[in-house]
């Protein structure tokens, strides 16, 4: 079950735009940003369903919601395509959350509150790059939960809703003890829902998270990503031209990975994101590419 991304979205291409932006972030317009569920496909999401359940145990796990998975087509930004299964549901995501300590700590600065030093650059893209957890720790010890909770459950964003099951989430520090500030519905300390970072990266790719400025900036943190297993493992045989924004995550049996791939060709342009509770995640993940 080969290049299950890329032949969805190529079953629905049928012309790329004459004019289409090839460079990140694509300059969108606060008009033309669309809600996620503005965004749903009838035919994506029916391709989506049937190429996973084609597989027992994906089934099964689906249904246990065990594995989610969300993918967005950025193959016409003028008619962005999402579809999901188990999307607004919120699962432990280990390392994958980072990401929204990368926004909040982008936020702070671009605010004022967190000055941007040699060191903290340098933390940023640790904590993303290798997923180094101590530059994690670091971060979160600058900027504070409250900070995180603030940015993530903002009416700009609402990466985190509690009244929409959740979403990101980061109230502990990585690898070490200290205080915590779980979110409220499951107590999880480091949570995400593939809606939610599917959302992320669609804001990300139109250069609307903070500014158009700092998209960019956390756009080159994210990408080329030092750790190269799960979607990397595959994409880096099956798109070597393609260029990828990605963090991931991997504690016990939870599995976890997000992508943006930009790649030459509009239809290796995509968000692909899935959230696992199976010890066999990381080999599922490859095979989603």
């Amino acid at each position: 079950m080969k290049g299950i991304v890329t032949s969805i979205i190529a079953c629905l291409l049928i012309a790329a735009p004459l004019l289409a932006q090839n460079q990140l972030p694509l300059k969108t317009s606060e008009a033309n940003i669309k809600p996620m569920s503005s965004l749903l496909d009838a035919d994506l999401q029916v391709n989506l369903e049937r190429e996973l359940r084609s597989n027992p145990k994906w089934k099964a796990l689906m249904s246990q919601k065990k594995m989610s998975v969300g993918v967005v087509d950025l193959s016409d930004p003028d008619n962005v395509k999402f579809a999901r299964i188990n999307g607004n549901h919120m699962m432990y995501a280990a390392s994958l959350p980072k990401i929204a300590i990368l926004l909040a700590a982008m936020d702070a600065i671009d605010k004022g509150e967190l000055k941007e030093t040699a060191e903290v650059k340098s933390d940023m893209r640790l904590m993303i790059s290798k997923s180094s957890n101590s530059a994690a720790t670091r971060m979160i010890d600058r900027i504070g939960y409250d900070k995180i909770e603030e940015v993530m459950t903002s009416p700009k964003y609402e990466f985190y809703n509690k009244e929409k099951g959740g979403g990101l989430w980061v109230g502990k520090r990585y690898g070490g003890g200290g205080d915590t500030h779980r979110e409220p519905i499951k107590n999880l300390s480091h949570a995400a829902s593939v809606t939610q970072v599917c959302k992320f990266y669609y804001l990300l790719a139109n250069g609307k998270l903070v500014n158009e400025n700092r998209s960019k900036q956390m756009l080159n943190i994210l990408e080329n990503p030092e750790l190269h297993h799960k979607f990397v493992n595959t994409l880096e045989k099956i798109a070597p031209a393609a260029r990828l924004f990605r963090k991931s995550g991997s504690w016990k049996n939870y599995h976890s990975d997000s992508i943006l791939v930009w790649g030459k060709e509009p239809n290796r342009r995509y968000i692909l994101v899935a959230l696992i509770d199976d010890p066999n995640g990381e080999n599922i993940i490859r095979s989603l590419v």
